[in-house]
Order: C-alpha cells, then sequence, then structure tokens
C-alpha cells in the first residue's frame, strides 16, 4: 500500500535526522517578541498573535487552550503547516475576515506486533473562517467563528492493532463531512473575561496545548485520552450546543469553567453536524481549570501550569454489568445505564533553554496527571512526560524533534471483563494492567507552507479490551509513521507562514 511505503521512508529518514540533531540558535533576524497593535481577548501581557499576511517575527507563546478562533482550533489540534510556537497561515482580507484552508493526512503501519500487520491512511480537509465584528459591524469585542471538516481513512489501531488508542489522532469523530464549529465569542472588561457560546467542542478549549498536536499518537493529542475513556468529553470534529468562559484575575492567572451538550446522536456514522436540536441529549460535561500563564512577552523562559477537572453529569454504560444484572460480556446483553462521573488532573509545560531571547527557538517540557474521582471506570490514573525541542540544525529553526511517553492504568472493572472472559475459556493468565505508548518524532519545516513529520511509536501492552476473548496478549507493536500538513492559503501566496519573506 502507498501509506505502508510512505510509513517506511519516513522511517529512514527520521532515524537519519533524529540521529544527529543538536540545538541551533535562533535564525531569525533581531525583533521584539510579541506582534504590536494586536487586539485580542486575553491582557496585553498574554496575548496571542493576531493572524494577518504579515511578516512573522517572535510572537508571544501560546497559553493553555486556544483563543475561541477557528485558526486557533485548527493549530491546538495540530492541524496547520507550522510548528507549536506558531500560528498558522491564514488568508485576511483586510475587513475583519480571515480564512483558513489545510489539508493533513496521517500515515502508519507496523511492521512488528499487533494482532497482524498493516498500514493505513487517514486525513482530513479544514476550512476556517474567522470574523472580527468591531471591523465589520462596529460591535466591539465581538467575533464570530465557522469550522467545516472532511474526515477519511483508516485507523491502524481499529485495523490491525487491535488497542483502544489510535495511532493516527487525524482519525475518528465520523468519516464524513461536517459543521465541525459555529460560534459567538464577546470580550469584556478590556479582555479579562472571554465568553463564547455556539456548536463548540470542548477538547478545543480545555486539557489542550499546541505542545500535545506536535504528537501523531492520539494518546497525547488532541488531548491526554484518559478524559475520553472515564467520561463524556465532547470532541473535536463533534459539535454540540455548548459555551466556555475564562476570566483572566490577573495578567497571568486564568479561571475557566465550560458546559457543553452530550448528545450521542451526533456521533452516529454520516452526521453532519446539521442536526441543531437537543433531540437524544443525555445530559453535559462541566470542565473547569485554574491556571498560571505568561508567554514570550512577560517571561524569558514560559511556562503553563494547571490544575483543573470535569464533571459529568450524562448517562453512560456500565463497563461490567449488563441491564439485568449480569456480567454483559458473558451474557451478551446490553450494558446497564448508569449516570455521573468525574475526574482531576495537573499540566505543565515549561520551556527549560531559550538560545536566543529573541527567538523562538528552544526546548520545553510538558507532563500530565489524571485520575477518576467518581463513576464506574475503565482506566484509574494516566501519567505522561515529553520534550519538544524547536530549532535543531544551522539553518532549521523551524524543525522540531519531539518525545512523548504516557501510560494509561486499568481500573479493576476493565481488567475483570478480561479475565471473566478468559476464565469461560478455561484460560488464566496474566491480564498487563497498563498500556505504555510512547512516539519520537521530527517536524520538518520543508517550505513555509508545507510540514512533515516522520514518526516512531511502540506500544507496550496493547490492552485488548476490544477482544477480552483472545486466548493471548496482542504483541508489543513498532508503529512507523508519518504526518503531512499544508497550509493551501499559504501555497498559493495568498498567506505567510514560517520563513516566508
Amino acid at each position: 500500500m502507498k501509506a505502508g511505503k510512505a510509513a517506511w521512508a519516513a522511517l529512514g529518514l527520521c532515524t537519519a535526522l533524529a540521529s544527529g540533531a543538536m540545538p541551533a540558535g535562533a535564525q531569525e533576524p533581531p525583533a521584539q517578541p510579541g506582534l504590536a497593535g494586536t487586539r485580542t481577548g486575553v491582557p496585553v501581557t498574554v496575548r496571542r498573535p493576531t493572524l494577518r499576511r504579515i511578516a512573522r517575527r517572535a510572537p508571544p507563546r501560546r497559553v493553555f487552550g486556544n483563543d475561541g478562533s477557528a485558526a486557533a482550533a485548527a493549530d491546538v489540534l495540530g492541524q496547520t503547516a507550522t510548528p507549536p510556537t506558531l500560528p498558522p497561515g491564514t488568508f485576511d482580507l483586510g475587513n475583519g475576515l480571515s480564512f483558513l484552508l489545510n489539508y493533513t493526512g496521517q500515515g502508519a503501519a507496523n511492521p512488528v506486533g499487533g494482532i497482524r500487520q498493516g498500514a493505513a491512511w487517514a486525513g482530513q480537509v479544514f476550512f476556517g473562517i474567522d470574523g472580527d465584528l468591531n471591523r465589520l459591524a462596529g460591535i466591539e469585542g465581538g467575533s464570530f467563528h465557522v469550522a467545516v471538516t472532511n474526515r477519511h481513512g483508516r485507523s491502524l489501531a481499529q485495523d490491525a492493532i487491535g488497542n483502544n488508542t489510535s495511532v493516527q489522532e487525524i482519525y475518528g469523530g465520523g468519516q464524513t463531512t461536517r459543521l465541525t464549529l459555529l460560534s459567538y465569542q464577546q470580550k469584556l472588561f478590556d479582555n479579562r473575561l472571554d465568553i463564547e457560546v455556539g456548536r463548540l467542542v470542548a477538547n478545543i478549549a480545555f486539557l489542550n496545548s499546541p505542545i500535545y498536536c506536535n504528537f501523531q499518537t492520539n494518546s497525547a493529542c488532541g488531548n491526554p485520552t484518559f478524559v475520553f475513556k472515564t467520561s463524556n468529553f465532547t470532541f473535536w470534529p463533534v459539535a454540540s450546543w455548548g459555551g466556555h468562559a475564562k476570566a483572566w484575575l490577573t495578567d497571568t492567572v486564568f479561571f475557566h469553567v465550560g458546559a457543553y451538550e452530550v448528545n450521542p446522536l451526533h456521533q452516529q456514522p454520516g452526521d453532519n453536524g446539521l442536526d441543531f436540536s437537543t433531540k437524544g441529549a443525555t445530559g453535559a460535561i462541566v470542565p473547569f481549570e485554574l491556571g498560571y500563564s505568561t508567554t514570550f512577552a512577560n517571561d524569558e523562559l514560559p511556562r503553563n501550569y494547571g490544575i483543573g477537572g470535569w464533571i459529568d453529569r450524562s448517562d453512560y454504560s456500565d463497563p461490567v454489568r449488563d441491564m439485568a444484572g449480569g456480567r454483559a460480556v458473558l451474557t451478551g446483553l446490553s450494558p446497564a445505564t448508569r449516570f455521573g462521573r468525574s475526574g482531576i488532573y495537573a499540566r505543565f509545560d515549561q520551556m527549560v533553554w531559550r538560545p536566543d531571547p529573541k527567538g523562538i527557538q528552544g526546548l520545553t517540557l510538558f507532563g500530565v496527571a489524571m485520575a477518576g474521582t467518581g463513576g464506574r471506570l475503565v482506566e484509574d490514573y494516566f501519567l505522561e512526560i515529553g520534550a519538544l525541542q524547536t530549532g535543531t540544525f544551522a539553518g532549521r529553526p523551524y524543525d522540531t524533534v519531539g518525545f512523548v511517553i504516557n501510560t494509561q492504568a486499568f481500573s479493576p472493572l476493565a481488567l475483570g471483563n478480561i479475565e471473566a472472559a478468559q476464565a469461560s475459556l478455561g484460560l488464566f493468565r496474566r491480564i498487563p494492567r497498563q498500556q505504555i505508548m510512547m512516539e519520537l518524532n521530527y517536524g520538518i519545516q520543508v517550505t513555509p507552507a508545507i510540514r512533515l513529520t516522520p514518526n516512531l511509536q511502540y506500544i507496550v501492552n496493547p490492552d485488548q479490551t476490544r477482544f477480552p476473548y483472545s486466548p493471548k496478549n496482542i504483541p508489543d507493536t513498532l508503529v512507523v509513521g508519518a504526518k503531512f500538513s499544508v497550509d493551501l492559503f499559504t501555497l498559493a501566496g495568498l498567506a505567510r507562514g514560517p520563513g516566508s519573506p
């Protein structure tokens, strides 16, 4: 298959480049960090860069989550052809309207391990519109955002590996065309309060960072996977009714809270995001976070620290019991319906080395710890640690090298299901209690419009929650992958990307 050949080519490229990677100083001309004269939704010391057709300088580094725009959603989800420290290339008409058009594809093959060997390709077309209503209609602090996506392709984890966490983050949420974002945003009190309502998803505003989607593994990107395994946290590209508000208590401290409709009907195959009714809704999820955030504008080594959690007041399927009280894995009956789960987390990212105080290049460390606090859960906790170096070789200021490793600890409920299925076959063997996933990648800024990220992934103890009757454990798995992203307006010369003249 073409995806398999591309992935093997990526392996050689990744190995050659990563083995020789070394820190490099900033390659940009001297410039003050940040873009002067911008008006965004947070205090001046934590402003994000305005996305316009202007030459790039060192912009303020991202804070947790995004600023509500369609371009920022693409940014935090890694669906742009720029490194995590730079915004995507957008086509600004100059009248308050700006557009983003991106294609991102991810290929993966498993030459070793899994249930069988195979290869798969998945991709997404992203079209976004951001409207500044102050410029368009004189509504100070107001804006609207629209995004339409088309997802297509296959999942290697689903087809060949057999575990429940994808190695291609771009796969999922319905392989179809859908309206993914339609929102109104209002900034108040000199941009210290930022409110957004409409057709939204929780995972572009909470528990996210552009750093996470520097990686292809779905265990880290778009969010630490634990939140999806233990709650009905809504996810891109499946939008529902929702809203969130971020209040900047000081120039560096914020509190963020949201509420999002949980509606399983929107996740059905063929859903196009145009059904705005609440038919099928089973409740809502409320994420929250208290954070501390600095940027290049007010900190030589920017950092983000946050503690938060979620309260899920919606229905979910019991992981063990069926509707009659028996063990569903043995009876084959539909699972019992439960209500209410919750969880907590702490996370950080911290730049620890920056060779040029006027550049974006440097080394950033990041980590996440998560645990469930209520409900009948299939996982007990999740831990992640990683590093990202921006700027590698001389003359390669926008290339990156990154590594992430995380572990998912399965609960006694999840393991009990597998053990019961095995016992029914007369088998008694050790069931691995944790799934460990890791990725090493090298991001190549091929042109200002094109970015290629070959990667190696390894899975220790791929979980078999999807196959509880399998007579043996799924073998540890090596995955060779490559992520390809192109900003099409930049490619056409209507927007600027990293290194544009």
